[in-house]
């Protein structure tokens, strides 16, 4: 059993990530827009276009971490080297020299380049870290929910905090209120990462020489098929969560038509966050996680439909309907990351080959790659409905930000659940298969 010390510990981790994956969610593609200037077009293209960077990056870091030896660990001592630079390179992000329009696009697809770089080299060790704690499945979903509560407490600061900072912080000059804000938060988040590295303790469960090539590790990593089903469904769970999202702001600005209600509304779905992934845990002591995951897509997806008959002068209604389906999105989460420690145990036991932080970081390519396609439909949708910045909006373009808002990520949360229908790995198959790799490790 792991102390509640050290998954707290891990826990701040996803804290001081989600100071950043929060904030690119909720307020970059708004921030590019409206505050730096930069066409909604572009801003879609070049989200996707630094994903494909992440088709080679993500591997790699993966593969490289598991074949780190320190006396730290394999995964924990990234927490430690590039904590720094995540900081730094994301104030870069939110940082508006003034340029030309092409100056400007060129700095931000550069520096936001640059700030995928540093969480792919510290996020996929961290998350592959979740693996290396514990093999109890029971524990790991306990983890998984730790870790998910304090990374919405780090959402819950930046859907709470970011707007009022800016105000505090610019004194009407926007871009250096985000700029300032963003470097408070930087500070905090390093600080909370090296607390992680100090807290927790990597346990080596690996039974197996991992000293293949690359190539041999991708051939059992593609061996594994119960990797394929999280793999795409985390495409479908993140364009959809990512499309949404995104278009929060706009949604409740222009659509309802309530900008003094922004902080308000996203602030009271990342409350839901909390109190859904803190509750995860008690819904997998009962139910199946596999079954219990596919339920919440399909309730998500009633949910995003309902949104779609709410007029515009029913903020409080749209309110309870968004608290509601970040409630029920999020409360699968830490059963979608307790499955891939599932599914690196299972990849063992069919191939003889463990490949953590192959499993971690591919996946979570597939997740950044989802997080890249929703964000790049939400700046083309908002670009092919006839979005223009800061102006009153046609009512096409309202009913644009409508559907994008209500029935797109509907149609994800449904596909995530055709798609989960294929995973295999319940509670008994898992708790065989953690049986036979422990008598394996034992030589029994």
């Amino acid at each position: 059993m792991l102390s509640i010390r050290e998954k707290i510990a891990y826990g701040l981790g996803d804290t001081a990530s989600n100071i950043v994956f929060q904030t690119v969610m909720l307020f970059l593609t708004f921030f590019y827009t409206d505050i730096f200037g930069i066409s909604a077009a572009f801003v879609g293209t070049m989200f996707l276009a630094v994903r494909i960077m992440d088709a080679v990056t993500d591997p790699l870091m993966g593969y490289l971490a598991d074949r780190t030896n320190t006396r730290w660990g394999r995964y924990r001592p990234y927490l430690l080297w590039f904590a720094f630079p995540f900081g730094a390179i994301s104030v870069l992000a939110f940082t508006t020299p003034d340029l030309t329009e092409n100056g400007k696009e060129i700095y931000a697809l550069l520096t936001y380049a640059l700030l995928m770089l540093a969480y792919t080299a510290i996020n996929i060790p961290y998350c592959a870290l979740g693996a290396a704690l514990t093999t109890n499945p029971a524990e790991r979903v306990s983890v998984q929910s730790y870790r998910f509560v304090f990374a919405m407490l780090g959402g819950l600061m930046v859907s709470a905090l970011t707007l009022p900072l800016v105000d505090f912080f610019g004194q009407g000059d926007k871009a250096k209120g985000y700029q300032l804000t963003i470097l408070a938060m930087s500070i905090l988040g390093t600080l909370m990462f090296l607390l992680c590295f100090a807290g927790t303790k990597e346990r080596d469960f690996s039974t197996d020489d991992n000293s293949e090539n690359i190539k041999a590790a991708v051939k059992a990593l593609w061996a594994n098929d119960q990797w394929r089903v999280l793999s795409a469904a985390a495409i479908f769970l993140l364009t959809g969560l990512v499309l949404k999202s995104t278009l929060a702001i706009y949604y409740v600005k222009y659509f309802l038509g309530r900008e003094d209600m922004i902080s308000l509304f996203v602030t009271s779905g990342v409350v839901a966050n909390i109190v859904g992934v803190a509750l995860a845990k008690k819904l997998a002591d009962r139910v199946c996680k596999v079954k219990a995951y596919i339920r919440l897509q399909l309730i998500a997806a009633v949910l995003c439909i309902l949104a779609w008959f709410v007029p515009g002068e029913q903020y409080l209604l749209a309110l309870v309907l968004y608290v509601a389906w970040n409630f029920t999105i999020n409360m699968g989460t830490p059963l979608l990351w307790a499955k891939m420690a599932d599914t690196v145990d299972y990849g063992q036991y069919k191939t003889g080959v463990r490949t953590t932080g192959l499993v971690y970081s591919s996946v979570i390519f597939f997740i950044k790659l989802g997080l890249a396609i929703g964000g790049a439909l939400a700046g083309w949708l908002l670009a092919a409905y006839g979005y223009q910045a800061d102006i009153s909006q046609s009512q096409e373009t309202l009913d644009g930000m409508l559907l994008c808002f209500t029935l797109y990520p509907a149609l994800a949360s449904i596909a995530v659940a055709f798609v989960m229908r294929h995973y295999t790995l319940d509670g008994q198959r898992v708790a065989q298969i953690s049986i036979a790799l422990e008598q394996k490790h034992s030589g029994t």
